[in-house]
């Protein structure tokens, strides 16, 4: 079984402004901004036995609002293969009930945060109340770490090391740093190790292969592989292109002296239990 931490469903493109979509031209060279999604297609670019979170998203800021019982509905699908997380804009009023209904009122299990496209910095007080309910219930966060291309979205606000007084502060919430923090990688490498309630995942990295092979092996050097989870960030790619394009990634070094990623460590990331990992269980 291959469980994917990382996947999206919003409407397209109605839960964007017109000046998100402009800017997400930028996301990737060649990108097309079509990010439309359908449960079949991902189904269809996964193996069979994936299982996916889902999750939406909420940034006044950069332009993205979510409602997150649109997120309930489309977990609702296949609810043997699919888990749903809410998501909160810190900075707009309301969060805090809008937190109490995704989890209590529409069952999703975790909590999306968009700290850059937000406009907030994960270690404010602000988002005490956010952490305590999360510690109470039991809800892992995932958050986006890493570049944007969103002018508006603050760099300051997606570095790794800001999760670090809030990980030690609350140690039994789990954490999983977005996209390996990307171009931070080394800071997310030495955070991850660091504290035992934070994980990174490698979602939307394998269409730029060398950087990935070289924090990977900052993974492998620094041995926190385990601390590693799968996940794609669907529509952005998929699970059939993201596990091509990591196990091809020592292919490219035929001919060389680098030193290889270790290929049972990559499948062994493929194949991880996340759902134990953070205290999670599908219905």
């Amino acid at each position: 079984m291959i469980i994917d931490v990382h996947s999206h469903f919003w409407n397209f493109p109605g839960d964007f402004t017109e000046d998100f979509i402009c800017q997400a031209g930028g996301a990737r060279a060649g990108m097309t901004v079509d990010l439309s999604v359908s449960y079949e297609a991902y189904r269809n670019n996964a193996p069979d036995d994936t299982v996916a979170v889902v999750f939406g998203g909420k940034a006044k800021l950069a332009g993205i609002w979510v409602d997150d019982a649109d997120v309930a509905n489309y977990v609702a699908q296949d609810p043997g293969r699919l888990l749903g997380f809410l998501s909160v804009d810190p900075t707009q009023p309301g969060w805090e009930e809008e937190l109490r209904f995704g989890h209590e009122e529409l069952g999703l299990q975790g909590v999306k945060l968009l700290p850059m496209y937000a406009g907030f910095r994960v270690d404010d007080d602000l988002l005490t109340p956010l952490w305590k309910y999360a510690e109470e219930k039991g809800l892992p966060i995932l958050m986006h770490m890493g570049t944007t291309f969103i002018a508006q979205a603050p760099l300051e606000c997606t570095l790794p090391r800001t999760i670090e007084p809030v990980a030690v502060k609350y140690p039994n919430v789990k954490f999983i740093l977005a996209h390996l923090g990307h171009p931070y990688e080394g800071e997310c490498v030495v955070t991850i190790r660091k504290h035992p309630n934070v994980y990174a995942d490698v979602s939307a990295l394998h269409y730029r292969p060398f950087q990935l092979y070289q924090s990977l092996m900052l993974v492998q050097e620094y041995g926190v592989w385990n601390k590693l989870l799968f996940g794609t960030d669907f529509p952005f790619t998929t699970v059939d292109a993201s596990v091509d394009g990591i196990r091809a990634l020592n292919d490219m070094l035929e001919g060389t002296a680098l030193p290889r990623l270790d290929v049972d460590e990559i499948e062994a990331m493929f194949h991880r239990n996340t759902f134990d990992l953070l205290g999670l269980k599908l219905p």
